[in-house]
């Protein structure tokens, strides 16, 4: 189902080595060139995987800092799934990578007490004990699903935008999928938001579930092509989900985006400051004054389309905004829930935490939902899309 990348536009400059954050942190993991475009050739004639493949976080800056374009990341998750369809993930890696079949499967049992029960030391060892590290921090599930209850919200009768809003938004922090509704229906959009859409398929793909990431990529660029075909916008506040659905899939399924053509999903934050710059969404006479930083997580960065989350939260005057431009936050995903892996994603991120706390400004905003909880976890600060400040702002009210 996948193509193969070919590896030998690789000059070996070794530029993805020293932008690697995972090679800094650890000597265990060779590093992407090693890894990627030279064991690809060894990987060709037969040669059993080189067991440091799994270090590889599928962060991306590896392709954000190649010179040939050479999509590095990208082999790397190839020979993943090869290997994982030699060798069958552990229950763990299971656990991490179907994070939307669990939350579906339970959504009928109170958030209150699934939130309780994961916060036990009890079940925190238990999942120590099959590798899910006990430190980590832990997303709470919402009391419901942002799809449930958008369906429920009266909306502006008018143009229609539908939006994907990942496993993050949908299960454990719905508040920026209701101010994204909040944003567009002041500028006269009516939000869909398909029941049909599920997980982007991103962590599948990490965790080398490929059978159940085709499943999802189908599905997903089906509903894509249908809402394209009746000329409705889909875009996204997750920069993974865009990432995957515009660009990876065509790497990992060719013959899903043969049939359906390649998603064409924008970034919702990019969607929003077209809206402004055409006077489609008004900013308020009297908004008030805030300060932020901003963390611009790897998978943005990685579509080579500037910060158009930074970028629309500097239309507003009354908002200081900082970029921190202080590195990966190292949890990429699932990989820094992983018990071998949390000291190398704290080892990671720690230039950025220590930006965090150095700094007065109490209001970290960045696109990614487990950016946000690793960020908020190390520092103790406030963790938000930039969406919601979007709508403090508009709405003339402080954040809380």
């Amino acid at each position: 189902m996948s193509v193969h990348l070919n590896p030998d536009t690789c000059l070996a400059c070794s530029g993805c080595v020293v932008h690697c954050p995972v090679a800094e942190a650890t000597p265990a993991f060779l590093g992407p060139r090693m890894i990627g475009p030279a064991f690809e050739r060894f990987r060709l004639l037969g040669i059993v995987e080189d067991a440091s493949l799994h270090y590889c976080a599928n962060c991306k800056n590896c392709e954000i800092s190649c010179p040939q374009n050479v999509p590095v990341a990208t082999i790397n998750m190839l020979a993943r799934l090869e290997q994982c369809r030699k060798t069958p993930p552990s229950l763990r890696d299971w656990i991490v990578a179907h994070g939307e079949l669990l939350a579906r499967t339970t959504k009928y049992v109170p958030a209150s007490l699934r939130n309780w029960a994961l916060g036990l030391s009890l079940t925190r060892l238990i999942l120590d004990g099959i590798g899910i590290a006990k430190q980590c921090p832990m997303p709470s599930f919402a009391k419901e699903p942002f799809r449930d209850h958008i369906q429920r919200i009266d909306q502006a009768q008018g143009k229609v935008v539908a939006f994907f809003p990942g496993c993050y938004t949908n299960y454990y922090d719905p508040q920026t999928g209701f101010d994204l509704v909040w944003v567009l229906n002041q500028a006269g959009y009516r939000v869909l938001v398909p029941k049909d859409f599920v997980c982007c398929g991103i962590p599948l793909i990490s965790g080398g579930f490929k059978d159940d990431a085709l499943a999802n990529a189908t599905q997903n660029a089906k509903v894509v092509a249908e809402l394209t075909k009746a000329s409705i916008p889909v875009i996204t506040t997750c920069p993974s989900c865009r990432l995957m659905l515009t660009r990876e899939l065509a790497a990992f399924f060719p013959t899903v985006t043969k049939t359906y053509g390649n998603p064409n999903v924008i970034d919702a934050m990019d969607f929003l400051a077209r809206l402004i710059a055409s006077s489609e969404l008004a900013l308020s006479p009297n908004p008030p004054t805030l300060s932020a930083l901003y963390h611009a997580p790897c998978h943005l960065r990685a579509q080579g389309e500037g910060l158009p989350g930074f970028d629309l939260l500097r239309y507003f005057p009354s908002l200081s905004i900082t970029n921190l431009n202080a590195g990966c936050c190292g949890i990429s995903g699932s990989y820094g829930f992983k018990k071998e892996k949390y000291a190398i994603g704290q080892t990671i991120g720690s230039a950025l935490f220590h930006a965090v706390k150095s700094s007065p400004v109490s209001v970290v905003a960045s696109e990614c939902g487990t950016c946000r909880l690793q960020i908020a976890g190390a520092t103790g600060k406030t963790c938000l899309h930039p969406i919601t400040l979007v709508r403090t702002l508009l709405e003339g009210n402080g954040v809380a």
